[in-house]
């Protein structure tokens, strides 16, 4: 009797296990695509020309000032995670507004720290509409940064000559471009 009872306990706590694991295993995979998504926008922020693009693909589709962007830079996050930050952001009531990039940027980095489908679940979204976002800004800004090679950055240039983006840049991060923020720094 005795060995049987440890042996349904045993088997309820595996199945338990392999219940949790295949629910963790689904968000995994978004966050996965996610962060895959954001790391490949950062790496085109460091590159020539990248940053620009990135910034003004931000801007343009989040509608969020370069103020607002290097907010975010400030804190030591990378083109991609702005991108995840905004996203989020704009799921909530209200959009993308200050207020809203504090609450997912608390949550993201605590106490405790959660992680972006910890982040999308607590804000009552899903994860996969921020992953299709990303996804989607991360293809446009490819897209652009390959017609700028075809042009020579000609059509590009006089849009974001406009922007005010000359000079962006971070020491120390994003690849050490040795350019200042335009602000003193």
């Amino acid at each position: 009797m005795v060995k049987q009872s440890r042996y349904i306990i045993f088997s309820a706590l595996m199945l338990s296990l392999i219940t949790m694991g295949t629910a963790l295993a689904a968000e995994t995979k978004e966050e996965k695509a996610l962060n895959k998504q954001a790391g490949e926008i950062s790496a085109t922020a460091k590159t020539n020309q990248g940053e620009k693009v990135v910034m003004g693909r931000l801007e343009k589709e989040f509608n969020v000032t370069d103020a607002q962007v290097q907010g975010l830079r400030d804190k030591k996050l990378g083109y991609g995670e702005i991108a995840v930050v905004l996203s989020l952001s704009s799921k909530m009531a209200g959009g993308v507004t200050d207020a809203n990039i504090q609450q997912v940027m608390t949550l993201r980095q605590g106490p405790p720290t959660m992680g972006w489908g910890e982040i999308a679940k607590k804000l009552g979204a899903k994860l996969g509409p921020t992953v299709s976002q990303v996804r989607t800004m991360n293809r446009e800004t490819s897209r652009e940064m390959k017609g700028g090679k075809e042009q020579g950055m000609g059509s590009h240039q006089g849009q974001q000559g406009n922007m005010g983006h000359e000079g962006m840049g971070r020491e120390g991060a994003g690849g050490g471009s040795g350019m200042s923020h335009g602000k003193g720094r």
